[in-house]
């Protein structure tokens, strides 16, 4: 945890990657090495000196951490414009980690299905890879995985480490493919036929854009996995991150508080989560 939950901590930039058309991996240090402390599912407010501040998902597993986290951000806006612009060695200010993460306690010893799409991946790979590192500790791991275009698929290394997993069930697929594309093609729900699930002991995880929330779940659903077993990831409209601001709350709850991992039984009636 950063000092202070309202002001910022300079960090170093120790590595800027391209991983997508408009998106770049950052890993970042905190002041005398220390780790940041974070559940998988949390974020972090990230700030630049004379542009802003914007909530980003900690991508990083904490099972990975040695010093310092990751964060996978998407050119979207005038602050990171400006962090697509910074290389190793720059600073930016952080504060955090917030939020209520996955509650990787009730996964041990169930079956995990991981169903991320687009950038949905970012937040999920920092549970992904705690289950993966602790594996002896879960039964099956499935992961389907989509996107809209192949090149818009992140972390492919790893996806493909997935993929040739003995212990690992991993499907992946695209909206649209191409003449370099030899995998599956179609949104993120037809690969739910591919797999055969335990319902009763299965964990549902699930993030991407709004628009797939409501059809992955009928797909987990229809699969018989229990609503008080789904798990997703929202990050609306979040900004200050302690929930002063009211910009993310949704009825009598905060994004940025109460989630942004939330249990679908205690959302599905909210008309704006879904």
């Amino acid at each position: 945890m950063t000092t202070s939950i309202y002001e910022p901590e300079m960090a170093r930039l120790t590595k800027v990657e391209q991983i997508g058309p408009l998106e770049k991996l950052f890993a970042i240090e905190l002041p005398d090495g220390r780790n940041l402390g974070h559940d998988p599912g949390q974020f972090v407010e990230l700030s630049i000196l004379g542009i802003g501040e914007a909530p980003i998902s900690i991508t990083s597993s904490p099972s990975r951490s040695n010093g310092s986290f990751e964060l996978c951000v998407r050119q979207v806006g005038d602050v990171t414009n400006a962090l697509h612009q910074m290389e190793a060695g720059d600073k930016v200010g952080i504060r955090g980690p917030f939020g209520h993460g996955f509650p990787v306690e009730k996964m041990r010893g169930k079956d995990v299905l991981f169903a991320p799409g687009g950038l949905g991946l970012a937040p999920l790979r920092s549970l992904i890879n705690q289950v993966l590192d602790e594996r002896s500790l879960f039964s099956r791991v499935i992961i389907l995985c989509g996107a809209k275009r192949p090149e818009e698929l992140l972390f492919r290394d790893e996806l493909e480490e997935w993929v040739e997993r003995d212990d690992v069930e991993c499907h992946i697929t695209v909206d649209r493919g191409n003449d370099e594309w030899d995998g599956h093609v179609g949104v993120i729900t037809t690969l739910f036929p591919k797999v055969n699930i335990n319902p009763r002991n299965t964990v549902a995880v699930t993030c991407g854009p709004p628009i797939m929330y409501r059809f992955v779940i009928m797909e987990m659903l229809g699969k018989g996995i229990p609503e008080t077993q789904i798990y997703l990831s929202l990050e609306r409209r979040m900004k200050c991150g302690v929930g002063k601001c009211g910009h993310c709350q949704i009825n009598n709850l905060y994004c940025c508080q109460d989630g942004p991992v939330f249990n679908y039984a205690d959302i599905k009636g909210i008309e704006e989560a879904l």
